[in-house]
């Protein structure tokens, strides 16, 4: 299902549930309506402005969709997000798989994901017309488990060729690194619905380990989409554009709607983490031995759109 992100990024307001919809009301003066959205309707809600209020009807009703409530810092980065403990009518069972995945196959899932980042990354830098033979070339060295940690290999060859020598990722800083902020938060928010929605737990990862970080699995499987979301960021700068937006914010969303190639053909980016955790969901149920993980290439329409600059 391809649903909407819905963000309130203005101060003082106030958010609530009525006749199946998401009201948003202002909190000052006559306390005027501004606008609803179909519940049924909504993928994400996220929550990125001061002031905000909102009422545990609303939560619970998004829960039961399934929809995470996503709260965001200053930085534009995701502090907390609230999902629903039931997401899937097999859920119990595949905890249970999930649990019980033996450290071989986790570390070749790993690797399958390792070496479909570095593709996708590959692609970014083809197409911003830098170096890309580098990242191409980890590829075919990763190992199962990634012992050799090309992943963070590739990552600080990969930030150099796309956004120059003097870059540095920098998840409290302003700039680009606000814009990769933004876009990685509306991409964690639809990658847990959509591990949630396939029975998994986002807590128990494959690889990333941090024993504060309730996220781990989520944070492992946006990984092959993140060079999506850095290529939307490089085009957006050399269109002029330094800082975090409305229209920056809804370019960055706009980018989880595109097609990406898949082994299905194209697909949405949001429909290809759902594809993706339903897989593994799978592959730990013993159901199927690979990761459904998308096809080396750009998300279509963002392809066309940096031929035609």
């Amino acid at each position: 299902m391809i649903g909407r992100i819905v963000e309130v990024a203005d101060d003082r307001r106030h958010l609530f549930l009525s006749r199946g919809f998401l009201v948003v009301q202002d909190t000052e003066g006559e306390r005027k309506e501004l606008g609803q959205v179909p519940l049924d309707d909504i993928s994400a809600v996220i929550a990125n402005a001061h002031g905000l209020s909102y009422t545990n009807n609303l939560l619970v009703a998004l829960a039961e969709r399934c929809a995470p409530f996503v709260l965001c810092a200053a930085n534009h980065n995701a502090v907390g997000m609230v999902l629903p403990i039931e997401g899937n009518y097999q859920q119990a069972k595949r905890y249970d798989a999930q649990i019980a995945a033996n450290q071989p196959l986790i570390k070749r899932l790993w690797a399958e994901i390792v070496k479909s980042k570095l593709q996708q990354q590959a692609a970014a830098l083809e197409a911003a017309g830098s170096p890309f033979v580098p990242l191409q070339a980890l590829v075919r060295k990763v190992r199962s488990g990634d012992p050799d940690n090309f992943e963070a290999q590739g990552a600080r060859r990969y930030w150099g060729l796309l956004f120059g020598d003097s870059f540095r990722r920098d998840q409290q800083g302003g700039g680009i690194n606000g814009m990769l902020n933004y876009g990685y938060t509306v991409l964690r928010a639809t990658t847990a619905r959509s591990i949630v929605a396939a029975g998994l737990h986002p807590t128990i990862g494959l690889h990333h380990s941090n024993e504060g970080n309730a996220m781990r699995l989520v944070d492992d499987l946006m990984e092959p989409f993140r060079p999506v979301i850095d290529l939307k960021v490089w085009q957006l700068q050399k269109q002029g554009e330094s800082e975090i937006t409305p229209e920056t914010k809804r370019a960055l969303v706009r980018t989880l709607y595109d097609d990406m190639q898949s082994s299905a053909g194209a697909t949405p980016v949001m429909v290809c983490t759902q594809k993706l955790a339903t897989s593994l969901a799978q592959v730990f149920m013993g159901e199927k031995d690979k990761l459904d993980l998308p096809l080396p290439g750009l998300p279509i329409s963002l392809a066309a759109s940096l031929q035609e600059e």
